[in-house]
């Protein structure tokens, strides 16, 4: 019945096409260029009986976003989603971003020598570069921030319409427009009971909230979730900020409103038409806020949400705990009678041969769960290496993280801590800039090089070889160091100068990716193996063939005329909607003969920069000859070797 009223009540407003965005008296308009691009409904899609009335409500959206934003901005531009590419951002003082473009990069499948996939890429939709303001309304700042390293990421599609936890003295609540904040203490959330452990506080029964919305998915059936951003990190670099939090499912910092370089997060899902007056006036002061941010952009890219920081760790010790293990059994006994009660009722439903709903016909499998022994919660929540240690010993896992809490580190893997034995040799945290001093030193004095060039390679983006190097790049910035969890877990610098050294992680991206094409591995007899792979390369792709060859042997990088061996050579051939940007790169080589042949050796890369879209298949050709100081093996000739573009 809810449904049909709805549909009915919609319908009608569609014919009169009323938006009623109530309207500011007595403002200034701000001389602003505000760019809105549009696309998405105020309601979830199974909520519309049909493609065409869904279509009516977006429209119905971006009318009334184009009526409040014509209330406070003298310059307005409102465009679908569809037709709107990153260049026209740079006409604008400001975009706001309510639809979903087309990628200019589709998404990308990265595989290893045996077929195994080891990284996906989302899609693209904007260039790493782009420096223009821009405000993200509702889940868009994720799904066009995550390829670029957006701290904005999904940690929770379930904000509704209140906010709290806000910074009331934040610009944003001040001006240019007045803003008046209606504030009322409300009941806590009850999803942020299940965090306490974060706070090391009791969680209070209310809190101090100010109302965005006027509908929301909790009292509206349907309507448009909102998205808070993970907390963790979100403010350990100087270029990102957290403004307020919001009624959700998740910890009372969640990040509902925020702000990382010259992007704003605005969670709130609501169009203007379902906005409190008030939380209008704040929406447009944001716009007028981050339009301040111009060409100061991203400096601590977050490239992997599944990071851990080191807030993690109070998560990990809560976990280790008898009372974390009693309040999961109290949860788990108060869910076993819920579902039995509502197996009950369905039984006796469809006894009755009434038709069960899918709520229902789910609850019919519920069996109660065999009880879990403390050891076992203690086995799936702790590191196996862990458990087998300190077993059931809660203080001995505590002491274990407190005690190393100064040197753990997380790469790649999802939430994974890896203690830093290096770090710890030297006992300064690594979050410490006099991490790199020591190390700097180190190399200075010919003390454990290697042990500082690891710790050296693994906290900061730059590859020096010297120690002079090092010395000349800490003594220009160490007054702007800073140190960056959520950003890779490196030491950088706080600078907005694109080219500032310490800053870059392409470096170490195409690291990275690289080492996911690994050959296999190589004898005597299988002397010279080949892996290929595609990586990012910015927006366009890079054809990568890494080669390894066996200790002792070596391959042709050039033959003279007066040689009798094989000259190593790759072919490549793109499918249809691709073509090479650049030439091949090769490798460098070494010294063979007096008559200029030489070789590579141990393991080399060939990479070739390639442009396009659509699907297909690369084929990559080699040809090489394999010799040690005493035998050659027969020439491979045009050996074959297929990769799939998605």
């Amino acid at each position: 019945m809810k449904k049909i009223l709805f549909h009915s009540i919609l319908f009608i407003l569609t014919l009169c096409f009323f938006v009623p965005v109530m309207a500011q008296k007595d403002i200034s308009l701000s001389p602003l260029n505000v760019l809105y691009v549009g696309g998405s409904a105020n309601w979830e899609n199974d909520t519309f009986k049909n493609p065409e009335e869904k279509e009516q409500d977006v429209k119905r959206r971006m009318a009334s976003f184009e009526t409040m934003l014509k209330q406070y901005f003298s310059k307005v531009k409102v465009i679908d989603a569809k037709s709107y590419t990153e260049d026209m951002s740079r006409a604008y003082d400001v975009t706001v971003i309510d639809g979903t473009p087309k990628a200019i990069a589709e998404k990308q499948i990265i595989k290893d020598a045996n077929g195994n996939i080891t990284k996906y890429i989302p899609p693209a939709y904007l260039t790493g570069d782009f420096s223009s303001p821009m405000l993200f309304i509702g889940e868009t700042g994720e799904k066009l921030g995550s390829t670029i390293g957006l701290k904005l990421d999904w940690y929770c599609l379930c904000l509704d319409a209140h906010a709290h936890s806000f910074r009331k003295d934040h610009p944003i609540f001040k001006g240019p427009f007045p803003v008046k904040m209606t504030i009322a203490q409300q009941p806590t959330p009850d999803g942020a009971f299940h965090y306490e452990y974060y706070l090391g506080k009791a969680t209070p029964k209310s809190l101090p909230m100010w109302r965005v919305q006027t509908k929301g998915y909790r009292t509206d059936e349907g309507f448009r979730i909102g998205m808070v951003s993970r907390p963790w990190g979100f403010e350990d670099s100087p270029d990102a900020e957290s403004i307020s939090s919001g009624v959700c499912d998740k910890t009372l910092d969640a990040v509902a409103i925020g702000r990382h370089g010259n992007f704003f997060h605005w969670g709130f899902s609501a169009s203007p038409e379902y906005m409190t007056q008030e939380a209008q006036t704040v929406l447009a002061n944001a716009i007028v806020y981050i339009s301040t941010f111009k060409s100061k952009g991203v400096i601590a890219r977050k490239y992997n949400d599944r990071r851990a920081t080191k807030e993690y760790l109070k998560e990990l010790k809560y976990l280790a705990t008898k009372a974390a293990f009693d309040d999961d059994a109290k949860m788990n006994l108060q869910f076993d009678k819920e579902m039995h009660l509502e197996k009950k009722k369905a039984e006796e439903k469809k006894a009755k041969n009434e038709k069960l709903n899918e709520r229902e016909e789910y609850s019919l499998s519920y069996e109660t769960a065999p009880k879990q022994s403390f050891e076992d919660y203690l086995k799936r929540y702790q590191k196996k290496d862990l458990f087998d240690k300190f077993g059931t010993n809660s203080a001995a896992y505590l002491k274990y993280y407190d005690e190393n809490k100064d040197y753990f580190y997380a790469e790649d893997a999802s939430y994974v801590f890896t203690v830093d034995e290096d770090v710890k040799s030297l006992g300064i945290p690594n979050t410490d800039k006099r991490l790199l001093e020591k190390c700097i030193i180190m190399l200075e004095k010919g003390q454990d090089v290697e042990k500082a060039k690891r710790i050296l390679d693994r906290y900061t983006l730059l590859a020096y070889k010297t120690a002079g190097e090092w010395r000349n790049w800490y003594e220009k910035n160490k007054n702007k160091i800073f140190f960056t969890e959520s950003g890779g877990y490196y030491f950088m610098i706080n600078s907005f100068d694109k080219d500032a050294e310490g800053n870059n992680y392409k470096k170490k991206q195409t690291e990275l990716s690289y080492n996911n094409i690994k050959p296999a591995e190589t004898d005597d007899h299988n002397a010279v193996s080949v892996a290929t792979g595609i990586v990012a390369k910015g927006t366009n792709k890079e054809i990568v063939v890494k080669v390894k060859i066996h200790p002792g042997y070596h391959i042709y990088a050039f033959v003279a005329n007066v040689d009798p061996y094989i000259q190593t050579a790759l072919k490549i051939n793109l499918p249809e909607g691709y073509k090479k940007v650049g030439d091949l790169k090769k490798p460098s080589f070494k010294h063979f003969s007096n008559n200029g042949t030489t070789i590579y050796e141990d393991e080399i890369l060939f990479t070739q920069e390639i442009s396009g879209s659509g699907k297909g298949e690369v084929i990559c050709a080699i040809s090489y000859q394999c010799c040690d100081t005493h035998i050659c093996f027969p020439p491979v000739n045009d050996k074959e070797y297929r990769m799939q573009l998605d």
